[in-house]
């Protein structure tokens, strides 16, 4: 297919430039859809506040407390205001339904307007970007479960729970533009990262990569 490497068309990755991976695999217990976009060098100022501003909508729709019913289109603006602010956005959906051992992009859940509401017990994916054509893309894409949220009212709310724990590149986050409580949720899900992969790390023995979990989960 067009999409498979080759020698002719494959190219050598360098440190000078950002690098998105959208991973994923399907097991008997579930799917998973992730994305991380890197920079193992000095990312441009842009860069690194577009990969922010990504980062920002990523979280603030991860962390938004909703009425139930609610149509994802309702809520999905929330992954983009912090491109929006500074006159930037991308160009596709920000999240689809995702299957247990069945599609990857799973319909009918997700962000459309023709999605069904959102309900306590869906995945979906929570994916933002930003994209410069011939020059470099951005998307941070984690896995959320739709769970009840505990509220004062006692009115049936709903938020996401991300269960994809994988740390976001500290190298393009300008902590500068993060909120307090922006920075907040992600202090507590590094903490959730190292409780749950830390473990598991150590007793497959793989000891450089439980070195770089807790480098990478730092608070």
């Amino acid at each position: 297919s067009p999409r498979s490497p080759s020698n002719g068309s494959s190219r050598t990755l360098s440190a000078r430039e950002m690098y998105l991976f959208d991973t994923g695999g399907q097991y008997l217990d579930g799917t998973t859809d992730i994305t991380r976009t890197v920079h193992w060098s000095e990312p441009t100022p842009l860069q690194k506040e577009a990969y922010t501003r990504v980062l920002m909508g990523n979280i603030d729709l991860s962390r938004l407390i909703f009425p139930s019913n609610t149509a994802g289109g309702t809520v999905e603006s929330f992954a983009r205001r912090a491109l929006w602010d500074v006159g930037l956005n991308y160009g596709h959906g920000t999240g689809h339904g995702i299957g247990n051992f069945l599609s990857v992009h799973e319909w009918p859940v997700g962000f459309q307007s023709n999605n069904v509401p959102l309900e306590a017990g869906m995945f979906t994916s929570i994916e933002p970007g930003y994209y410069r054509d011939g020059e470099f893309g951005i998307r941070i894409e984690d896995v959320a479960l739709v769970v009840e949220a505990q509220t004062e009212s006692g009115e049936t709310f709903l938020t996401f729970e991300v269960v994809s724990l994988v740390p976001y590149d500290r190298n393009l986050i300008d902590l500068s533009l993060l909120s307090p409580e922006q920075i907040r949720y992600l202090n507590s899900y590094y903490e959730r990262i190292r409780a749950h992969v830390g473990p598991e790390l150590r007793r497959q023995r793989l000891e450089e990569e439980y070195a770089w979990l807790q480098e990478s989960t730092e608070p």
